[in-house]
């Protein structure tokens, strides 16, 4: 795994270049934001041990395919460290992917693996976890969240926005990676989180998939109107169909 650090507090582990979880320095230990994919329990522990800390506890952005991959295989290996998510995107684990009725009853998009993991702590809005508050940023996912450190306002935005291949809102096509795009749920509800991450005003974007941003707010905010702009389109065409 390649790691960069952006600051003393936060380390991305990367594999495969596009492949990211994340390493949050707190008083007590790692927090790991993700766990990549499967079989990289082992390598994500060593980096832990490298840069001198144990991992505490383990937050999930979602609970897509390569967020969650090594999950229960890190869970095995530290059976103390607290797992995390939202309360939405926890029923994903366990197979249930049924819609609320009062979410789009659009199809779920990308792959949710069963985990035998279960979770400690169900997550929402506002929660803090050490330096972290949670932030709801559903779309990709209808229960994704994403983390802003209050101590420098670095926001680890799991899937909500992507630099590989561009900087781009979750659900926007982008020719060099189209991944995100491909498994993004609800784009309308992509947009309403990327402009909620765009107002606090982020230090650097930390992504699931591309290399981490620096005062990014000029680049998600080309972003955001290009999905609205391609949104606004796809509306007038389907009004003008009916």
């Amino acid at each position: 795994m390649k790691v960069t650090a952006f600051s003393n507090n936060l380390f991305q582990l990367t594999r495969l270049v596009a492949f990211n979880c994340y390493l949050v320095r707190e008083d007590d230990g790692f927090t790991l934001i993700d766990t990549n994919m499967s079989g990289q329990a082992l390598a994500i522990m060593q980096e832990a041990s490298k840069l001198g800390l144990p991992i505490v506890r383990i937050l999930l952005t979602h609970a897509h395919v390569d967020h969650v991959g090594s999950l229960d295989a890190l869970h095995e290996a530290l059976p103390e460290a607290q797992v995390m998510i939202s309360e939405r995107d926890a029923r994903f684990l366990t197979g249930d992917k049924s819609l609320d009725p009062s979410e789009p009853q659009v199809p779920l998009r990308g792959g949710y693996p069963i985990c035998s993991t279960k979770p400690a702590l169900l997550l929402h809005e506002g929660d803090r976890i050490g330096s972290l508050e949670v932030i709801a940023t559903p779309g990709h996912t209808p229960g994704h969240i994403a983390f802003l450190d209050t101590r420098d306002h670095a926001v680890i935005a799991g899937d909500a926005f992507q630099t590989q291949g561009g900087v781009a809102v979750a659900g926007t096509f982008e020719l060099l990676f189209p991944l995100p795009a491909f498994a993004t749920w609800h784009k309308g509800l992509a947009l309403e989180s990327a402009r909620k991450l765009l107002a606090l005003s982020p230090s650097v974007l930390a992504v699931g998939h591309g290399k981490m941003l620096s005062q990014p707010q000029a680049a998600m905010e080309r972003a955001i109107c290009l999905i609205a702009e391609t949104l606004a389109k796809a509306e007038r065409k389907q009004s003008h169909v009916a």
